[in-house]
């Protein structure tokens, strides 16, 4: 009776600690974060409301006005956000990083076991797709590198925002994808190959911050820390991505 006692008085006492916190951010750091929140609730009791959008589109918003606790974007866009006055420049950190992962619809393949044979692959498609995100923008600066612009842009299906373009590869919307490893990997009903190749890729480093404005400053804190932890970083590798 008493150890039980003991036991509620001490849940009363977390719940009344429990903290709400607001996180927006882009699908980049999602895998990983979907699979460590949980752990993060449970063991302190605050609860986490989180809101995914694209890239561009959480940027402009966090950058417009939009407040929350804590912003998840790719570094270079996080570094605007505080060069901006938005974001807390103590409190970054970078969490995760990933290359760009090639997909194709099921029961397709390609090569890309070189630049060359990914690049002789996309002449060969009929359709191919790329999101907005840093991913996207790579593709872009890859295949004007190649000088196949012309070939390639009535190819091109760009993936909607927080639409993976796994997504866009299981509806037959496209033939070959790219995204995020982490975006790409657990996508069922596609044909997930691997990392573009060394001589095409580029690894792009996913990064936390705390708002300026944000409304629970120490639970949100400990939120970005939990995530950056090296007790995270069996998750984040499970997930296709490396410790940041």
């Amino acid at each position: 009776m008493r150890f039980a006692l003991a036991a509620l008085l001490a849940l009363l006492a977390a719940q009344a600690n429990a903290a709400e916190i607001k996180v927006i951010g882009s699908p980049g750091l999602r895998e990983v974060y979907t699979q460590l929140l949980p752990g993060f609730e449970k063991s302190t009791g605050h609860h986490v409301t989180t809101v995914w959008g694209g890239v561009n589109d959480v940027a402009k918003r966090v950058a417009e006005g939009e407040v929350a606790d804590i912003v998840l974007l790719p570094a270079a866009q996080i570094d605007d956000l505080i060069r901006g006055g938005k974001l807390v420049a103590s409190s970054r950190v970078n969490v995760a990083k990933s290359g760009v992962g090639v997909a194709t619809r099921a029961g397709m393949k390609i090569d890309i076991s070189s630049g060359d044979a990914v690049k002789r692959a996309l002449l060969a498609a009929k359709s191919i797709s790329y999101s907005t995100g840093p991913s996207g923008v790579h593709m872009i600066a890859l295949i004007k590198q190649w000088g196949i612009e012309d070939q390639v842009k009535s190819k091109i299906v760009i993936a909607p925002p927080d639409t993976p373009v796994g997504i866009v590869l299981q509806r037959g919307q496209a033939d070959i994808g790219f995204q995020q490893v982490s975006e790409l990997i657990n996508v069922k009903g596609i044909n997930y190959l691997g990392p573009l190749p060394p001589d095409a890729n580029e690894i792009t480093e996913f990064s936390a911050a705390l708002h300026a404005k944000a409304a629970a400053p120490a639970p949100a804190t400990a939120l970005i820390k939990y995530l950056s932890a090296p007790a995270a970083a069996a998750t984040i590798r499970k997930t296709g991505m490396d410790p940041g």
